[in-house]
């Protein structure tokens, strides 16, 4: 099975949204809208994949940094093609992206409840944080 891996671009996002909307374990929300993406694509160029068998997208992550640690989110194989090593190879694509740019350590956010997830994850060899947890706040828009 021919798969190609290339930059994840704006002219998939209409693709890989419907790819993560029918994931359970990929949460979207108001960061996820079409002006959101363009920003985070063009702050983390080069760093975000997808996986396309022939015309069809059939897996994505978005990945990014902050100059110090690098960070993966809505990464997502479609069920059938889920065990070929899609998904490690999009996250070697990014990993190795963020090692050309100086970023030593990526982190990823999973959901507690995502067993699936998280065998993936261990399998790869990712391990978790003991004693930290991850809280948010949300801003108020300006303007």
């Amino acid at each position: 099975m021919d798969i190609e891996i290339t930059e994840f671009t704006m002219s998939d996002y209409e693709e890989a949204t419907a790819l993560w909307s029918s994931i359970p374990e990929v949460g979207l929300d108001d960061a996820d809208s079409p002006s959101t993406m363009k920003v985070y694509l063009t702050r983390n160029p080069r760093l975000s994949y997808i996986a396309r068998h022939g015309e069809n997208l059939i897996g994505a992550v978005l990945c990014g940094h902050d100059g110090r640690r690098g960070y993966l989110h809505h990464l997502a194989v479609h069920p059938d093609y889920r065990g070929r090593g899609i998904g490690k190879r999009l996250v070697d694509a990014c990993l190795s992206a963020l090692s050309w740019r100086g970023i030593s350590r990526c982190n990823i956010f999973i959901y507690l409840d995502n067993e699936k997830g998280k065998g993936f994850w261990e399998k790869a060899g990712w391990a978790t944080y003991d004693g930290l947890d991850i809280m948010y706040k949300n801003t108020e828009p300006v303007g």
